[in-house]
């Protein structure tokens, strides 16, 4: 919110002054109005991720982020900072070291990260052998003309700019959890590559609905934005990818547009979920967009998934209900720290985080349709 102030207002005692001096000269009638931004309390926002992973030390993400902000960091540094934690952590099936791998068993990371105000973005997609790609994407942002690195010459460029490669990322949890996914399709592929896909999807999704896999997993992904008290924004996703992918396979986390988009006059926004469902409909863009037309951040997210549902018409892709056989979420902010946390259904990760001065807190997602993307039976 801008507050108009003359100079006038601002020195009161000058008043008289410039009031005869505008009689005299016509072409200073008035004096120029200095605009003033009023500080924007900072707020962070991730999902699930960026609030339940700690790596065994005593802070998340949303904390890390917001205490580096309040500190006076650049946005993107702080945010940077926080999803680090959760890259690093093992536990965190979905992104970073032991991240699920693709179907040949090799992790392969993306990452995205955007300064909404220095109007600059770097990204990774297919990179194998380090464990904070979000790094990786910020150093493309850095120190290149580019915004996309991928596959081996992300790698290349990340020893170049001294990132440690190691030969695999897997834990014994991920390594554990791609055998029995192997274990479950045909292992000596004598089924027809498209075939083949339609048995390995199915496979995944039944070790979800075993709880083997959890279904934020299978889609792992961390997103994090914020606004500082100047107004800054920026925003960074990373991710493992879809779990057991094609080797090479790229979702919507690397992508401008798609698995983030920010712009500090507007707003900030992030995905989780199907990528291939967020590609095709730049959902990000559409939100901060929705944003700039004057839309709360629920609002546009909202926006954005029922443009996912209209879209989706592929029977493969619906559930017996007709609806997506999926879940994607949006985590959406504008400058004015308003947010929003939504989601295709409530299920399966069903909170999100948020970190103001107030403290860390978990809040619910809200769902745009009832049930799970995974029911089977039409109502």
């Amino acid at each position: 919110m801008a507050i108009k102030t003359t100079r006038r207002q601002f020195v009161k005692a000058t008043a008289a002054t410039a009031a005869g001096v505008a009689a005299a000269s016509p072409a200073r009638a008035r004096a120029p109005e200095v605009l003033i931004q009023s500080a924007v309390k900072p707020v962070v926002l991730s999902d699930r991720s960026g609030i339940a992973y700690k790596n065994g030390g005593p802070v998340s993400c949303v904390e890390k982020a917001f205490s580096m902000i309040a500190e006076g960091h650049d946005v993107l540094d702080a945010l940077i900072a926080g999803v680090n934690i959760v890259e690093l952590d093992p536990e965190e099936s979905g992104v970073g070291f032991g991240g699920q791998p693709n179907e040949e068993g090799v992790v392969q990371l993306d990452a995205c990260c955007m300064h909404g105000t220095r109007k600059q973005a770097g990204g990774v997609a297919a990179l194998e052998g380090v464990r904070t790609p979000s790094l990786v994407a910020k150093a493309v942002m850095e120190h290149t003309d580019h915004h996309l690195l991928v596959g081996a010459g992300a790698q290349k460029f990340a020893r170049l700019m001294g990132f440690e490669i190691e030969d695999d990322l897997n834990t014994e949890k991920s390594r554990r959890l791609w055998l029995e996914w192997k274990r479950r399709i045909d292992p000596a592929h004598y089924l027809a590559p498209a075939r083949r896909q339609e048995v390995g999807y199915e496979a995944a999704l039944q070790m979800v609905r075993e709880g083997k896999i959890h279904e934020e997993t299978l889609w792992g992904t961390v997103h994090c934005n914020a606004v500082n008290a100047a107004g800054q924004m920026a925003a960074v996703t990373t991710t493992s990818g879809l779990a057991f992918k094609i080797p090479g396979r790229a979702g919507d986390s690397p992508i401008l547009g798609a698995g983030l988009y920010v712009d500090s006059g507007a707003g900030a926004a992030g995905s989780t979920g199907r990528g291939e469902a967020n590609l095709f409909n730049l959902t990000c863009y559409q939100i901060v967009e929705n944003m700039r037309q004057g839309r709360a951040p629920k609002d546009a997210a909202m926006d954005g998934l029922q443009r996912i549902r209209k879209n989706t018409i592929e029977k493969r892709l619906l559930n017996k209900r007709g609806e997506p056989a999926f879940n994607v979420r949006f985590f959406a902010l504008n400058p004015r720290g308003e947010f929003a946390g939504v989601s295709m259904y409530a299920s399966g990760e069903v909170t999100f985080g948020v970190c103001t001065e107030n403290g860390a807190q978990e809040l619910p997602l809200e769902g745009l349709l009832a049930g799970s993307p995974l029911d089977q039976e039409a109502e």
